[in-house]
């Protein structure tokens, strides 16, 4: 066993380099290509992160852009916004923050490729949409095989492998708060089975019931972790001013405060910013997909602006609380325990008690986000409701074993899995971007004309070796009607009308 961790250890520190060489080059390509559309296009994503879902045909209500922003959300804003963070101040200093910063800025412009992708090839569920990397790598790029390959890793890894670490992540907080020892089996078993019954509450209900949840349960662990942090800051609004400043300096440094070279720093903060806001990655489309939009331009908008909640937001406030504590960096590689060090000795022995609330809410939030990415890609792979079943009671296993035991070799071969997924995905939207392309253009020309844009599958033009007859975009959409948004005051194009 111990040989097997040494190889796959070995795997994974290639496999992140290769990663970075290809997802940072990715998002420059479509950040020139759309012309920075991820800083220029920012209103754009405040305002149809808003926007109302319509109706199905028995008057239920779809997911709207928000719910499937907050499912994408539950996902990404995990654990790692806590321990991943702390983990790069760490090893890589204060400058390492400034990398993830630029990441998630780059990583914008995928994003929006990506979702609105996701958006262009759903496929109709019932009342509702799913979607993501594994339908339009099968239906716009015809390549089935491989479409079948992107569904079984997300389906392995984030329903199952990932859950194990946030079910193993809560426990661990709960115990050191209330100074348990995670040895005790009775404790993990007993939190083990009350996490895994209780996820499974809510995600057996489907996309809705998770979109659901997630809509509430997102802003309330996002505010209050944020409101916690303004209050360290606010404390310490003297040193805000040189702490700005050494992030900046040191990213720059050639020989930096934390003991790294610049080389070491910028690969710790771009790696820790990809795994945090996972652009590029292949996750996030499959939340995407569930919207009901009247553009899948839309949902692009509204999912990069979830690459800027996590990283320039969540993650910022995480390492504004450590960096105001003035930690000692490059030692050791620290996690969970430096924010909570920090934290405690800014607000007292409380905010331990505060964390371990926090800690539970993210991790929770991130298994039924998790778990929604497996769903959805099992439903690629087969439409059997008895298999979907298995994956959720699978998927409940999984929870339970994470939570009464570290499996760190489980861990490493998921990140290998979750630069393959990246690989593929990346591919995938190099291969289709001429859409990405004439969607955003198709969108900023109605919106030049002041009209709200609705989208329809004949206009896409046709594109050699790229499949654009896709199954959602017929019409019958609520919102992609002209008396929907007509009934709002909203103008569309006249052929629409």
């Amino acid at each position: 066993m111990e040989m097997l961790q040494t190889a796959l250890d070995g795997i994974d520190s290639v496999s992140a380099y290769v990663l970075v060489a290809v997802l940072i080059p990715t998002g420059l390509y479509f950040t020139i290509r759309t012309g920075v559309i991820q800083v220029r296009m920012l209103p754009e994503m405040f305002r149809t992160l808003v926007e109302p879902g319509g109706r199905d045909s028995e008057g239920n209500r779809n997911i709207s852009p928000f719910r499937a922003f907050s499912i994408s959300a539950a996902s990404r804003v995990g654990t790692a916004n806590i321990a991943g963070v702390a983990l790069a101040i760490s090893l890589g200093g204060p400058g390492a923050m400034f990398w993830m910063w630029l990441t998630a800025i780059v990583g914008g412009a995928t994003a929006f490729a990506e979702s609105a992708l996701g958006q262009l090839y759903k496929m109709k569920d019932g009342p509702n949409f799913r979607g993501g990397p594994a339908y339009y790598i099968r239906h716009g790029m015809n390549m089935k095989w491989l479409g079948l390959v992107f569904a079984v890793i997300v389906a392995i890894t984030y329903g199952i492998v990932f859950n194990t670490v946030q079910s193993n992540s809560i426990v661990d907080a709960v115990g050191t708060s209330f100074n348990v020892d995670d040895s005790n089996f009775a404790f993990t078993a007993i939190a083990g089975v009350v996490i895994a019954l209780g996820a499974y509450a809510i995600f057996a209900g489907g996309a809705k019931r998770i979109s659901n949840v997630s809509a509430y349960l997102v802003p309330i662990m996002a505010g209050l972790y944020l409101i916690v942090g303004l209050i360290v800051v606010a404390l310490n609004l003297g040193a805000v001013p040189d702490m700005i400043v050494t992030i900046f300096t040191d990213a720059f440094s050639m020989d930096s405060i934390a003991g790294g070279s610049l080389g070491s720093i910028m690969l710790i903060g771009v790696q820790r910013g990809l795994f945090s806001n996972e652009a590029g990655i292949g996750s996030v489309p499959n939340a995407a997909a569930t919207a009901s939009a009247s553009h899948p331009a839309k949902q692009g908008f509204v999912q990069a602006l979830g690459v800027y909640f996590d990283t320039i937001l969540v993650c910022s406030i995480t390492a504004f609380i450590i960096l105001l504590s003035n930690p000692k960096y490059g030692s050791s590689g620290e996690g969970i325990q430096l924010t909570q060090t920090a934290l405690s000795g800014q607000l007292g022995q409380w905010a331990i008690h505060f964390l371990t609330f926090a800690i539970f809410l993210f991790a929770f939030s991130s298994i039924l986000g998790n778990y929604y990415y497996g769903e959805a890609n099992i439903e690629h792979l087969t439409t059997s409701k008895a298999a979907l079943r298995v994956y959720q009671l699978i998927v409940m296993v999984s929870v339970f074993i994470g939570a009464i035991a570290a499996l760190d070799i489980v861990w490493t071969a998921a990140n290998i899995f979750m630069a393959i997924m990246a690989l593929i995905n990346l591919f995938a939207l190099l291969m289709l971007s001429p859409l990405v392309f004439n969607l955003l253009k198709n969108y900023q020309e109605q919106r030049r004309q002041g009209l709200e844009p609705i989208f329809r599958r004949g206009d896409l033009p046709t594109f050699k070796r790229i499949n654009t007859d896709v199954d959602a975009w017929d019409g019958t959409d609520e919102v992609t009607t002209a008396k929907f948004w007509q009934d709002r005051g909203k103008k569309v194009r006249p052929d629409d009308e």
